[in-house]
């Protein structure tokens, strides 16, 4: 949990802005703390072309001691091999139900250069409901994941109604954090200047 509460108080989509006076800035950035990475993944994203992304993603009961839902999925972010001005802007499909957050994260994603020209489309199979606790559905999740060996599944967790953004942030940290290889990997191939 520190090293989730650390990296939200890092995030470039926290940092970039401070919303102290908006109310919209203050409920994104409590939401954005709530969400929690509990298994993270440390593998850069492709420079062009596809990344898979896949992930567990458990999300508490609406009402106290009601079962979780945990629902399986990837987000497969798209960089375009030629960009347009069609292309410009960050695309997200398949993240929020409700469009409460939508205006404040279309407004985030655009401000920040790591996220143009991104596609983030999250697909995910049915919820199931299970009546552990979100701990002991991520130990169990945990212990499977090692048994096989996995290290590129993520498993995370959300307050109810929060599961679509918990996705986002796993997304978009993984833009955040691939960026430096990516720019790397740009210059050997001799389309970014030496730095």
């Amino acid at each position: 949990m520190a090293t989730s509460n650390r990296l939200a108080r890092h995030s470039p989509l926290i940092v970039f802005m401070d919303f102290e006076d908006h109310d919209a800035g203050a409920r994104f950035r409590d939401a954005w703390q709530a969400v929690e990475i509990a298994r993270p993944v440390s593998y850069s994203l492709f420079t062009f072309g596809e990344s898979d992304l896949p992930y567990f993603l458990i999300v508490d009961a609406a009402q106290p001691r009601q079962p979780v839902s945990v629902t399986q999925g990837e987000v497969k972010i798209t960089r375009p091999l030629i960009v347009t001005p069609d292309n410009a802007r960050p695309e997200l499909q398949g993240f929020f139900e409700d469009h409460e957050l939508d205006d404040v994260v279309d407004f985030l994603l655009q401000r920040t250069a790591a996220f143009s020209h991104l596609k983030f489309d999250n697909l995910h199979g049915p919820a199931q409901i299970v009546s552990d606790s979100i701990e002991e559905v991520v130990a169990r999740l945990n212990h499977k994941l090692d048994t096989e060996d996995d290290d590129r599944v993520a498993v995370l967790t959300a307050p109810h109604g929060l599961g679509g953004l918990a996705v986002l942030r796993y997304a978009t940290e993984r833009v955040w954090q691939s960026a430096p290889d990516n720019i790397q990997e740009l210059r050997e191939r001799g389309f970014l200047p030496e730095g």
